[in-house]
């Protein structure tokens, strides 16, 4: 098998000592969580290119089909996969990595070992993963957050309300793995989005996702102009929600719902009663079907 080394090309070095924030399109982002997140921050602050991947090598095309633009007569543009590290400032001129882009479909192991290279060669000192995963809460109360690391001192106070699963493996999961084993310091973060706008595209999880990332890495991020995007959709869901009694009930059954299980984890007990309240995932697929409609209506 060829080098890790021959999967990527080094555009320019970087200083040492900076954090690698990850974020892979293709297995899980619910509300392009992750994806607003790489978006804001590249639109926010000056970044510049040290480092792209073979996608020829790495990405299967006719699984995920990349777009093209016919226009009349001619082929004008080809959309392009991409998977990319961009050196970017914070607020307070912090160096600090983003690698972004499509999600490769193979060669996992090689692409991790050439990921690791590069953290070896620059000396990071933290990496940092991000998604969106669907979950059976309502959009009226905070998005929680998963979080999950290479060493339990990096999580601090954070804590997860999920025990043992077992679930698809992905390209970011598996180079946290690795790093741990190799004994670099890695963790990530999974925002819970309501399963009902899991498709949509919902700042207010790039908010509650990049606060996260701000808080473990230090880094210092302007969110205004985010959370700006986040009450303006917040505010048209609850327009939609308004406009339905019946998804109004549903909405408050899945805050009642939330509501219990918040209480339960203070309380350090599950002796709620939640018998007589239908399931997350029912209540969350029939908002999801109205609010679908919806959006077919004002098409």
């Amino acid at each position: 098998m060829s080098e890790p080394r021959e999967l990527y090309e080094i555009v320019s070095d970087v200083p040492s000592g900076a954090v690698l924030l990850t974020d892979f399109r293709g297995f899980m982002d619910a509300g392009s969580a992750a994806e607003g997140v790489s978006a804001y921050l590249l639109e926010t602050f000056e970044h510049e290119l040290v480092a792209r991947f073979d996608v020829d090598g790495l990405v299967d095309y006719r699984s995920r089909r990349p777009s093209m633009t016919f226009a009349a007569d001619h082929w004008e543009d080809y959309d392009a996969p991409r998977l990319e590290i961009h050196l970017l400032h914070d607020e307070l001129g912090t160096p600090f990595l983003l690698l972004s882009g499509s999600e490769p479909d193979v060669q996992w192991e090689r692409f991790v070992a050439a990921v690791r290279g590069l953290i070896e060669r620059w000396g990071v000192r933290l990496t940092v993963g991000m998604h969106g995963i669907p979950m059976g809460a309502p959009h009226t109360r905070p998005l929680g957050v998963t979080p999950h690391a290479t060493r339990a001192e990096l999580l601090g106070n954070r804590q997860s309300v999920f025990n043992r699963l077992r679930v698809p493996g992905n390209v970011a999961a598996l180079l946290e793995l690795r790093l741990g084993e190799a004994g670099h310091d890695a963790m990530g973060f999974a925002v819970h989005v309501p399963h009902y706008l899991a498709q949509s595209n919902y700042p207010a999880a790039s908010v509650t996702l990049l606060e996260a990332v701000a808080d473990a890495t230090g880094l210092s991020v302007p969110l205004d102009e985010l959370r700006d995007s986040a009450r303006e959709v917040d505010a048209e869901v609850d327009a939609q929600v308004r406009a339905s009694s019946e998804v109004k009930d549903v909405v408050e059954a899945l805050e009642r719902q939330y509501d219990m299980f918040v209480d339960s984890v203070e309380r350090d007990s599950l002796l709620a009663d939640e018998s007589q309240l239908p399931t997350a995932d029912e209540l969350g697929a029939e908002l999801e079907r109205f609010l679908a409609d919806q959006r077919r209506g004002d098409a």
